[in-house]
């Protein structure tokens, strides 16, 4: 297992595609390998005293709005910057194998030759928030490989989408004309998630009434709530992603709002509550699995059936398993 693990490390660090795959692949598994991979890599970046060096941006919205197509247009704007870039798109699971539903990876296919680009489709396996569950080790395993961008495109499914906030340091909150207004914003979360609002496909009627309506309520949603010197105004921009239109204003505003973060301490604060999320949602995970197998499970069973006959309470009978994983 060493072996193909140190060979991994090597391959990441010459940013071989096939290694890369591979690594990410092992780290969705959850396997003894791809546990490895995470624990040399994160020991290799404390000995090197390297923070995260690539900068995540998250991209999300609902299904429709054109999130892959500026990702696309988000990618070669970059990559005109001489910068990196990975793609990391969550897509809904197939009820059938499990796998993603990759429609949407066609609008990349510009960029499948670049070398300094790497687009990687994860399912969302029924994990619900917009990301897949191994998000945060997969972005590990990209900044390990020296990208300096990873763009993350969520899944699409409407108002569970707020968790991408937590795991980019940047969110880009995408909407249409005519596909709900900022009432609807407001109703799905998204105000108090997003640092950059867009709204795509600005040749359409309705876009200015649109990013009219979004901008009067994020200034209802700051006014006074912060400091002015501290706080962050996320600004609304129109872009026709398509064609490319508004996109460098896109960029400009990633970059400033990075500025901001950094200069802060947003940045920092985020990386934490990130690792803090990853750490919760890997010990739910480890207590899930360990309630499947014995001797846990038949116990399990058993209250279960005491609960559905009203024997027990679920608060008692979730006591009662409390206890026995203590022991």
């Amino acid at each position: 297992m060493t072996t193909e693990v140190d060979r991994l490390i090597a391959g990441l660090s010459q940013r071989k595609i096939r290694d890369l795959a591979r690594a990410i692949t092992l780290v969705e598994n959850g396997g003894p390998e791809g546990l490895e991979l995470l624990a040399r890599l994160a020991a290799g970046s404390s000995a090197g005293g390297s923070a995260s060096r690539c900068e995540v941006i998250g991209i999300t919205g609902s299904p429709g709005v054109g999130k892959s197509t500026m990702t696309d247009a988000l990618i070669a704007a970059y990559r005109a910057a001489g910068k990196s870039v990975a793609v990391l798109a969550v897509d809904p699971s197939s009820p059938f194998s499990g796998g993603a539903l990759l429609g949407d990876r066609v609008r990349m296919q510009s960029h499948s030759l670049d070398p300094e680009v790497f687009i990687r489709s994860m399912a969302s396996r029924g994990h619900l928030g917009g990301l897949a569950a191994a998000a945060g080790q997969v972005l590990r395993v990209l900044d390990a490989a020296g990208f300096d961008v990873v763009l993350v495109e969520t899944v699409g499914v409407g108002q569970s989408e707020v968790e991408v906030a937590a795991a980019a340091d940047t969110t880009i909150v995408l909407l249409a004309p005519g596909m709900g207004d900022g009432i609807q914003a407001a109703k799905a979360g998204i105000l108090e998630i997003g640092d950059v609002f867009v709204v795509n496909k600005a040749d359409r009627e309705g876009a200015q009434s649109t990013a009219r309506d979004l901008r009067q309520m994020i200034a209802m949603a700051t006014d006074g709530s912060t400091d002015g010197s501290q706080s962050w105004l996320p600004p609304v921009l129109t872009t026709i992603a398509s064609t490319g239109v508004g996109i460098d204003e896109v960029v400009a505003s990633i970059g400033d709002h990075r500025s901001w973060a950094i200069e802060n301490g947003e940045l920092e604060r985020r990386r934490r509550a990130r690792a803090r999320e990853e750490v919760v949602a890997t010990v739910v995970g480890m207590l899930q699995t360990r309630l499947n197998e014995q001797p846990l499970s038949p116990e399990l069973e058993a209250v279960a059936a005491e609960v559905a006959t009203g024997e027990v309470d679920v608060h008692g009978a979730a006591s009662r398993l409390w206890k026995m994983i203590g022991r």
